[in-house]
């Protein structure tokens, strides 16, 4: 299989039946030498898209009507021949042809409706991997393989999403597996049984007939929820879309978790101003770059969508502006393959304990803004994770504890772990009373007030005023238990804002102490009442970021990476075994909010003099930055090197030559 090319294309071509020509344009040497020269090294071109169209000459009537060529071979065969790889795309959730020819093969809602677009509405239907449907699927997949033997680099699965269903196939799935249709759990388990199903028979499936060709199911993110069938696949690719529904924190926090899951793995944006399908509509370079740049500084490679014109003529502006971008991925490769990164804490990722597709929980949000804007170094992790590599675990709002996690926690603490928490996290699964032990907390109740108010102690009060800060959601009563160090009271309003009682424009304003902390310390271990991340990410206020990594500095006094940068750069540090050398990749793009639906980037504002002390357990031999090989003058003193970089424009990497071992 080979590792994964850095600068890869997903060329989408879902083609509408109604246009009568297509491919009549295509130009296979055009086609290769346009992405040669725009440094592309890796294309996944279609078999079957959304439509159903297949588009190479198949035994199937799905073949696209207004299709007079082999389109997927010639694209193979041109790309091959400039050492370019073609991965080959097959829908399976989305498949309209087959969707208007068997509406018993679609999924049913509780009440029989159709999930997906209405049949006065343009857009996807789904279709029930619990059908004959993925019979067809493994028989057009099979063809692909016979067809294209050898050629096949690899095969990309899409929309592989199954939701709770109701059809009658899966009526009497659930009943011959002893599960109630009534039950919304049940019908959620079944429909996750039926999607691993799916995954494994394809696997095998593929080889029977080709041993090495890269394998990929694509359902839009990456979490916990794949790694029951993980072994199904070869490699991970992180759909991330920022101005297409994902938004810019969806991909940083993605890769922080599915780097740790053992696989190599690239980040998948798109070159449109807005989403998929996107005609006519071109990323900003600088937005372009950022994308790529990020997914290079989190260990990934890189990829661009892409959608060919149903004409088959490639779009020569598209890949100016990608080869613009890729030039200097290529630059920067060297020091991107083979990296690790190098964190201090790991963040519990909500979704290991909801059994739900949850993209981005506002708590995991929250806690991705605080830290990324800090500049710490972190993951996010899951229960199955190596708890042992992280200084701090960090549990935000809504970590609640099973037997099993309760345990792997204990022992982390007892092993000089050390965690921070927040309002629910540290419960019992399913009750409201806190069990793990070390906590120093009990609870009393929910807060009677809300909002309410906090005054900060002298340990994390840095950076603050000595006033009433507002917590504008509701947080817990606790009571601290003998030895536990309150750093943070509650402060009650007058009265709950209502109808009958209420004061100004907003809230009450604060008359007295509570009685009750709002954050506490029991040995390695601080808790806040609040749902603190959660809050951060909804309002914004910077005293809750303050807070925490005030709290934060008394569990983790000698932070990775210190620095005088702005909270807009993004900081991220790795080691590259090979060459025993650390890179810290210096990012500073700014996404403003200038229309009503997405975020955009165009300028980038260099920034001057930064200074950064890294800690490394050894001197370096020679700091640099890279590719430009400008050497930069250092200090290691305390166990840090100090180096101040004169000029960060969108993208820095400043790499630290620990010398051969």
């Amino acid at each position: 299989m080979g590792k994964l090319r850095f600068r890869q294309v997903h060329l989408d071509f879902h083609t509408s039946e109604k246009i009568v020509e297509v491919g009549h344009a295509f130009d296979p040497q055009e086609f290769a030498n346009t992405l040669k020269e725009a440094g592309v090294d890796s294309i996944t071109c279609f078999a079957r898209c959304h439509h159903g169209m297949i588009y190479y000459d198949t035994k199937f009537p799905a073949r696209h009507p207004g299709l007079k060529r082999d389109l997927l071979r010639e694209q193979i065969e041109a790309c091959h021949a400039m050492g370019i790889r073609v991965p080959i795309y097959i829908t399976v959730g989305w498949d309209e042809y087959m969707a208007k020819r068997h509406p018993e093969w679609l999924e049913r809602m509780p009440d029989g409706r159709p999930y997906g677009a209405g049949p006065l509405e343009a857009g996807w239907k789904h279709l029930c991997f619990n059908t004959p449907y993925i019979d067809y699927v493994e028989e057009q997949t099979i063809e692909v393989l016979e067809k294209f033997g050898d050629e096949v680099d690899g095969l990309f699965f899409d929309i592989i999403i199954q939701h709770p269903c109701c059809c009658s196939y899966c009526m009497e799935g659930m009943e011959r597996a002893g599960l109630n249709p009534e039950d919304p759990e049940d019908r959620k388990k079944f429909a996750k049984q039926v999607l691993d199903a799916f995954k494994r028979r394809m696997t095998a499936t593929v080889r029977r007939y080709n041993k090495d060709c890269t394998i990929f199911y694509n359902a839009g993110h990456i979490g916990p929820s794949i790694r029951d069938t993980l072994d199904t696949y070869t490699h991970l690719e992180l759909e991330s879309l920022p101005s297409g529904g994902w938004g810019y924190e969806h991909f940083p926090i993605t890769v922080r978790y599915a780097r740790n899951l053992g696989y190599e793995y690239l980040g998948m944006t798109g070159r449109f101003h807005k989403s998929w399908a996107d005609f006519g509509g071109f990323k900003n370079q600088a937005a372009l770059e950022y994308e790529c740049f990020t997914a290079l500084a989190h260990g990934a490679k890189c990829s661009i969508g892409d959608q060919l014109h149903p004409s088959g003529a490639i779009n020569k502006a598209t890949y100016k502006l990608i080869g613009s971008v890729y030039s200097q991925v290529k630059e920067k490769e060297p020091w991107c393959d083979d990296v690790t990164a190098v964190t201090e804490i790991g963040v519990f990722t909500p979704e290991a304990i909801e059994d739900t597709a949850i993209r981005l929980h506002p708590s995991l949000r929250g806690a991705y803004k605080m830290l990324e804007e800090s500049h710490y170094q972190f993951d996010v992790i899951d229960e199955q994770m190596d708890f042992s590599r992280y200084r701090v675990i960090i549990l935000p709002d809504v970590i609640t504890l099973d037997e099993a996690l309760k345990d792997k926690l204990e022992s982390y603490v007892a092993n000089g772990g050390k965690l921070l928490l927040s309002y629910k996290s540290g419960m019992v699964r399913g009750q409201q009373q806190f069990v793990l032990s070390g906590m120093g907390i009990e609870l009393v109740s929910d807060a009677e007030y809300s909002p309410d108010y906090v005054v900060a102690g002298e340990a994390i009060n840095q950076g603050l005023f000595d006033t009433e800060y507002v917590m504008y959601d509701r947080g817990l009563w606790v009571k601290p238990q003998e030895g536990t160090r309150i750093l943070a009271s509650i402060w009650n309003p007058y009265f709950n804002r209502s109808y009958r009682h209420f004061c100004s424009h907003r809230q009450t304003p604060p008359e007295r102490e509570s009685g009750y902390p709002a954050v506490t310390q029991k040995g390695s271990v601080i808790y806040f009442a609040h749902p603190v991340f959660s809050m951060y990410h909804k309002h914004g206020a910077r005293v809750y970021k303050q807070l925490v990594v005030n709290a934060l500095r008394l569990l983790l006094p000698d932070k990775l990476v210190e620095t005088n940068a702005p909270t807009t750069a993004h900081m991220l540090l790795n080691y590259q075994k090979p060459y025993n050398r650390y890179i810290l990749h210096i990012l500073h793009y700014i996404p403003q909010r200038r229309c009503e639906e997405i975020d955009i980037i165009e300028d980038i504002i260099p920034l001057y003099n930064v200074e950064v002390k890294v800690k490394l357990s050894s001197k370096p031999e020679r700091v640099y930055c890279a590719p430009k090989g400008e050497e930069l003058d250092f200090e290691y003193t305390n166990g840090y090197v100090k180096v101040v970089v004169p000029r960060v424009e969108g993208h820095e990497m400043v790499v630290f030559e620990q010398g051969v071992k």
